[in-house]
């Protein structure tokens, strides 16, 4: 049976950007906060000296064990769904801090756009322009309504960057000056200006000089380690929960208990009453009472998490009702396809980078462009990003090169410096048939269902994928190189969650008939459950999406302590759904 603690005003479970700043918010209010976290406890002196290609680009060490528990993946509700089982097929970040630790630190703000996608769509190109079967919704939120909240994450993460020229409206510039600008990054940037673009640097979370953020933390100057994408910084040079929101929150008396992994959200009469979590290296079982419970995990825990506890209702793809599980997300394989340059004559110092020094535009992203005589809706970001090569994982030759052998050989110590790759992030937009629920047959080490992850590419996904191909080929063969070998277009999901972007199942709506939460993130069903992070977005957008988790955790951490003083839903729904 369950040890019972003591009752606290605010549960929350995960301590990424989501979890972490809620915590941060809270605690800084003055409530008594718990904050559990599945993974170990780790700090910054833990990343020290561990600059260790092997042990972390090639064997994963900060991501999740798969062996208690994973997720299982089929295309088709016809297929049997089968177990991920490795990390290099699915990497899920843990431990304190979660996989917000590991991030490269690419910045992107999503756009007006896409938070009213499917009014703005019918709007423009009338309501055919949307295919049968593609379930996409507006947000219940404006970006002028989110870009408050934007601000003040990219003030708490010192964001380094300039703006987009084709951006939406700011109140502010990004709180640091844009990262140096390598060789490469200023042939790209050139490149696309003299063709027209607008680009622009990437905005980083690799910080440009040192900075103290206005809760007192301090940040320090990147020094282009190239360390950053899987790995801990260990200069405070990254800014990420460990170096932000987490000492932020322990300061203000948070209590952060690690190895703790949380197994069900308990509720009675309506309400939810707390967490049930297991202590991972004793076995010990915990019921954590709480007036708020707040879901700031992975998107694929948050889902699990409310199916298990058998919160909402379940989304059933034959009658196309319920909430949880809807609308299945984010950045595929189908997802950073573009062109890859070989330079006889150019030569680039690619072992020198980090994990957002880079070049982008936004020419083709959103609505950017007109998509009257296009296949497709929605658009992306095109990218160079110079992360910094690494000895054991880049071997970049010609795609007519051999796999082994002299002329492998040749090929690449010649190309080692001479090597570019410019790609395209596609929106990913949300459908009938793509949505998560639990697995019948295959269970966790405690016995519960694993998580089932249904999902199919349609001629949206490919059609998008194939034009930003084509864009990033036309843009590397003007930038110059000798070879150019475009990216070739999956045809269907080969169930690999290698680039952690996987969104949707709670998503966020003004409609509890299509939505699971409201603005503010708290459940239309359980007044005092906010889920908060990437399992509430509707669709994906066409850039990365941390700074949009980031600015939610605002916004949730503020509905939280409106709901904490007042009580009842914060928001009023809209019982006709736009999508009916």
């Amino acid at each position: 049976m369950a040890k019972k603690l003591e009752k606290v005003d605010v549960v929350v479970v995960g301590s990424g950007w989501a979890g972490g700043i809620v915590s941060a918010e809270l605690a800084k209010a003055g409530y008594k906060v718990v904050t559990l976290e599945r993974g170990k406890k780790v700090d910054r002196a833990d990343y020290i000296g561990v600059k260790d290609e092997l042990r972390y680009t090639n064997r994963y060490e900060m991501m999740q064990n798969l062996a208690p528990e994973t997720i299982t993946s089929r295309v088709t509700m016809e297929d049997t769904a089968l177990p991920v089982r490795t990390r290099k097929e699915m990497m899920a970040g843990t431990d304190l801090g979660g996989g917000s630790v590991h991030w490269a630190g690419a910045t992107y703000r999503w756009r007006a756009y896409d938070f009213e996608i499917r009014s703005k769509t019918i709007e423009r190109y009338g309501k055919n322009k949307i295919p049968e079967g593609m379930t996409i919704q507006d947000w219940g939120i404006t970006y002028d309504e989110m870009e408050p909240y934007y601000d003040r994450w990219e003030k708490t993460a010192g964001i380094s960057g300039e703006p987009d020229p084709l951006g939406d409206k700011r109140s502010s510039d990004y709180p640091n000056p844009p990262m140096k600008e390598s060789p490469a990054v200023r042939l790209f940037k050139e490149t696309t200006k003299k063709m027209g673009y607008h680009p622009y640097q990437v905005a980083s979370a690799n910080l440009s000089q040192a900075y103290t953020n206005p809760d007192g933390e301090t940040l320090n100057a990147c020094m282009f380690c190239s360390f950053c994408t899987q790995y801990g910084c260990d200069f405070s040079a990254k800014s990420d929960p460990l170096a932000t929101v987490i000492p932020t929150a322990i300061k203000n008396n948070c209590e952060f208990r690690t190895n703790s992994l949380v197994r069900r959200v308990l509720h009675s009469g309506g309400k939810a009453t707390g967490v049930m979590y297991t202590d991972t290296l004793t076995g010990e079982e915990f019921e954590q009472p709480a007036d708020v419970v707040v879901l700031g995990a992975f998107s694929f825990t948050n889902n699990r998490l409310l199916m298990l506890s058998k919160i909402g209702q379940q989304y059933d793809p034959k009658t196309r009702k319920g909430t949880i599980g809807r609308n299945f997300n984010g950045q595929m394989n189908i997802t950073f396809q573009g062109a890859r340059g070989f330079f006889k004559e150019k030569k680039f110092n690619l072992y020198m980078g980090a994990g957002a020094l880079g070049g982008t535009m936004s020419d083709f992203a959103g609505d950017n462009f007109d998509h009257t005589n296009l296949d497709f809706i929605n658009g992306g970001g095109i990218e160079f990003r110079q992360y910094g090569h690494g000895a054991i994982a880049t071997n970049n030759v010609p795609d007519d090169t051999p796999s082994w052998g002299p002329e492998f050989k040749k090929n690449s110590v010649f190309y080692t410096n001479r090597y570019m790759r410019v790609w395209y992030t596609p929106a990913i937009m949300s459908w009938w048939h793509n949505y998560l629920d639990l697995d019948p047959t295959y269970k966790d080490e405690f016995g519960d269902p694993l998580l089932r992850v249904t999902n199919r590419y349609t001629d949206q996904d490919r059609n998008i994928a194939k034009f930003g191909v084509e864009k990033c080929t036309e843009i590397v063969k003007e930038m110059g190189a000798d070879i150019v070998n475009p990216d070739s277009i999956p045809d269907e999901f080969d169930h690999i969650y290698d680039g952690g972007h996987y969104a949707g199942g709670v998503i966020m709506g003004a409609d509890p008939a299509t939505s699971a939460v409201n603005n503010y993130l708290q459940m239309w069903e359980m007044e005092n459950l906010f889920v908060v992070g990437g399992s509430a977005f509707p669709q994906f957008a066409g850039h990365h999406p941390t700074a949009t988790i980031g600015a939610l955790g605002y916004r949730a951490a503020e509905g939280v302590e409106k709901y904490l003083k007042n009580g009842g839903q914060l928001v009023e729904a809209k019982q006709a759904s736009m999508n009916a």
